[in-house]
């Protein structure tokens, strides 16, 4: 039962530090990458659609990114789309068959702002994985009636460590993004 209660914390922890490395992925460098744009959504025919399922996407150079839509009537829906993307400031143009972006050159107010942007996203990430960790004592303290309390005790401890594993992982993908954000 124990086991059961620490591997499941430990699953959903995880899945908190994956979302967290998702969210710093969405938030733009000095490069053009097309993983700033998997939480894009195109209005097509009335659905908001992510773009990955309407296009694809490929950066040919450092500062510019090409999508090819795969089917041509979506280009203005595309191109309005990531014009309306907040945090990117990106200014897409339409040639009638593909969309060319480029990105322009983050200034160092800019880059500021999206490090505090990514922080304000790591810390949201380590109080997801608290609430985890809080669920998890939660049932632990109600196996009590069932198992000892040095069992108990030792569980505590070991969902302590698990804790401190993914809120380090955190800290550790946010101080990357830093150093990528604040690289000139």
């Amino acid at each position: 039962m124990i086991a059961d209660v620490l591997t499941d914390a430990g699953n959903r922890m995880d899945r908190a530090v994956e979302a967290a490395k998702d969210d710093f992925a969405s938030v733009r460098t000095g490069r053009a990458n097309p993983q700033l744009f998997q939480k894009v959504l195109v209005d097509y025919y009335g659905t908001p659609t992510p773009l990955a399922q309407l296009a694809s996407l490929n950066a040919p150079e450092a500062r510019s990114l090409i999508v090819t839509p795969y089917d041509k009537s979506a280009l203005k829906a595309i191109e309005h789309a990531i014009r309306e993307m907040p945090n990117l400031g990106a200014n897409p143009t339409n040639d009638g068959n593909i969309v060319r972006i480029t990105m322009p050159e983050l200034t160092e107010e800019r880059r500021k702002e999206y490090v505090k942007l990514v922080r304000s996203q790591g810390e949201d990430a380590k109080v997801r994985v608290r609430g985890v960790r809080r669920k998890a004592k939660d049932d632990l303290d109600a196996l009590k009636s069932d198992i000892g309390e040095d069992e108990l005790a030792r569980a505590e401890k070991e969902l302590d460590a698990i804790t401190r594993a993914r809120v380090d992982a955190i800290d550790e993908a946010l101080k990357r993004k830093e150093a990528e954000l604040l690289e000139v």
